[in-house]
């Protein structure tokens, strides 16, 4: 795969190179509006598993509405019962969460909330739970706190909040097992205001996170000698008279803050250099058995520095985190900003992208989140699409990538040597959409898809990866990739919405693709192209041949017939695709062995391959050969989407 050699953004590589940042955490010149700021302070008791925490918010109104009230997530009360919105879409979707006991289970409990002005205002008594998407009362995943004035537009408020919170047993990959501990979306975090008002979703099953950029100063109290991970770096580290450390850790323009302690982990470090992009240090916390997988995780992190800087724009924050979650704390795969979690298996074998594939994802979602703020409510597309297809290419400098399936509890791997996995036909995203390619609209808002994990996954991961891998072989991959720069370097630290990505797609391509997006964004129509018929008759001397192919699907897509000849003439038609169906005849001296709709593979989308040729040469071992190989491209298909849940 060839490196481009332009970077989206030159100013953001000059400026990450800066001297400090790398060291403080600080970016200069800011890259965000930094309009809600966190200063957090917070305990762990690991043997009672509660946090005790404090936070200052200096937020500023940057919309033009005005504000009587503030909105907080308090995601972690999603989890106080089985009557949340989160755990009823949970069961709706088939989960294993229900009926855990209580002290599996998580909460935040608001101690108080206090308007910091020149004289403090207690808010405590008039905080109340809302339910903007569902109005399920049972549901205190959203907290609003009236306030005793209006917020104008370019106003602003700092607000204390302090609060406990119980530490799950690991929920939606937050929480603790044994004395390893993940904590992320544990502190009461304020919504977006936008123009139309406060975007505070409930928390719900199929949906993550969207929060606005900021400086975030957190100071973590946690048992000495436990290594401390978290977003951005540790600017001072303080033993206390009680056998705990307070690690400070310091971050601007960033959107969230997780971290995580354990006394197991073990540190590694290394260093990303690929000039002109800007260094990075890497961090690795480690499990001890998987210590001799090190490089392999800090290889996976450069091949994504380097191509997604090279490709998109540079990374600035010249520090990030990996860390590899313990064994059975459900908290690998998973992203923030400057830090991520891993995931790997004791017993890794040589390719198979084992813990490369989920360590590149995880990176790239630096970008795909972590850089260009998407709503993760609304338009998760935007997040797990872009980044899936992104994350296929990096995949593609693995050759061959093999599949593995384990046995015996998942501890003892087997290697299919014959069945390399290939980014140009992406089979583990076109099985997973195939199944079940009509499950929801795209451009619904992705808190209303159906809660199964299947479900959201085939909209959210695959289609969205799908259409972007057709729409680069129709537009080619330059073009593709100047649409992807521009539209980073436009958004970054901004909250676009899918319009915002169509209208560049239209700007950089020079032509109107309004027509697709229509169809893989807006409808659920599904796109299915085949041969119906193919027939060849002698007639003195000559053959008249035809071939019907038929548009089987509701969805239109241009695509290519190629019909092929005994004597070896190939003709290619060039089909608009829009009629039901359409027939080619021929009067040639050599009959038409066989005809193929989108031999090139450009409409990834076609949820039917099977269909796609018919042949007039069936000699019985050629034809069982082809059918062998359409039923082992099914059966791989299932084993990449059954390996995609396990």
């Amino acid at each position: 795969m060839a490196a481009v050699s332009v970077i989206a953004s030159g100013a953001s590589v000059a400026s990450a190179q800066t001297a400090g940042t790398a060291v403080t955490g600080a970016l200069d010149p800011p890259r965000s509006p930094r309009n809600a700021s966190y200063s957090i302070d917070a305990r762990l008791d690991p043997a009672t598993r509660i946090i005790t925490g404090s936070e200052v918010i200096a937020w500023r109104n940057i919309t033009t509405k005005t504000v009587n009230d503030l909105q907080f997530h308090l995601y972690w009360n999603a989890w106080r019962n089985d009557r949340s919105t989160w755990l009823r879409e949970a069961a709706l979707g088939g989960s294993k969460y229900l009926n855990r006991r209580d002290a599996d289970r998580g909460r935040i409990d608001i101690t108080s909330v206090v308007l910091v002005a020149a004289s403090r205002i207690d808010l405590t008594a008039a905080r109340h739970f809302i339910q903007p998407d569902d109005g399920n009362r049972d549901d205190e995943t959203v907290m609003a706190v009236p306030l005793p004035r209006p917020v104008a537009p370019g106003g602003s408020v700092d607000v204390e909040v302090k609060w406990t919170a119980h530490v799950p047993r690991t929920w939606a990959r937050t929480g603790a097992i044994g004395n390893f501990f993940f904590i992320a979306q544990w502190f009461p975090k304020l919504g977006v205001l936008q123009d139309e008002g406060w975007n505070c979703h409930q928390f719900h099953a199929g949906t993550e996170f969207f929060s606005d950029y900021g400086v975030y100063d957190v100071r973590l109290t946690i048992p000495n000698g436990w290594p401390v991970g978290g977003t951005g770096v540790e600017r001072e580290r303080r033993d206390n008279s009680d056998g705990t450390t307070t690690d400070r850790y310091y971050q601007e323009d960033v959107h969230d803050f997780a971290w995580t302690t354990s006394p197991d982990y073990l540190e590694r470090t290394a260093r990303f250099e690929n000039p002109p992009l800007p260094p990075v240090d890497m961090r690795l916390l480690i499990q001890p058995e998987h210590a001799a997988q090190a490089g392999r995780h800090f290889d996976a992190v450069r091949n994504t520095l380097k191509f997604y800087g090279e490709w998109f724009g540079a990374y600035p924050y010249g520090h990030i985190t990996i860390v590899d979650p313990a064994y059975q704390s459900d908290a690998d795969g998973m992203e923030y900003p400057t830090l991520f979690t891993a995931g790997t298996r004791w017993l890794v074998l040589p390719r198979v992208l084992t813990p490369e594939s989920v360590t590149i994802h995880e990176a790239g979602h630096q970008w795909w989140y972590g850089m260009v703020g998407s709503n993760e409510f609304e338009d998760g597309l935007l997040d797990e699409g872009f980044n899936t297809f992104s994350t296929a290419r990096v995949e593609a400098i693995y050759r061959p990538n093999n599949l593995a399936l384990r046995y015996f509890g998942g501890f003892i791997p087997y290697v299919f040597r014959d069945i390399a996995l290939s980014r140009e036909i992406d089979r583990n995203r076109m099985g997973l959409y195939r199944a079940m390619p009509k499950s929801d609209l795209t451009s619904a808002p992705s808190y209303t898809f159906f809660p199964s994990r299947a479900a959201r996954n085939a909209m959210t991961y695959a289609k969205t990866a799908l259409w972007l891998n057709t729409l680069e072989r129709r537009i080619g991959w330059e073009t593709l990739q100047r649409i992807m720069s521009t539209y980073f370097s436009r958004w970054q630290f901004k909250h676009p919405k899918p319009h915002d990505f169509f209208d560049i797609v239209t700007e950089v391509a020079r032509r109107d693709l309004g027509w697709y997006f229509d169809q893989v964004y807006r409808s659920s129509n599904v796109f299915d192209y085949g041969v119906q018929d193919l027939t060849s008759t002698a007639e003195n001397g000559r053959f008249l041949s035809s071939a019907v192919v038929r548009r089987y699907g509701e969805a239109i897509f241009p695509v290519d017939v190629l019909v092929t000849f005994a004597n070896g003439d190939r003709v290619t038609e060039h089909w608009d695709g829009r009629d039901r169906w359409k027939a080619y005849t021929y009067d040639r001296p050599s009959r038409v062995v066989s005809a193929v709709v989108d031999p090139n593979r450009v409409l990834l989308l076609d949820i039917n391959y099977t269909n796609n040729s018919r042949t007039l040469a069936p000699r019985g071992r050629e034809a069982a050969t082809k059918w062998s190989l359409k039923w082992m491209v099914w059966l791989q298909d299932q084993l990449l989407s059954w390996a995609f849940f396990a």
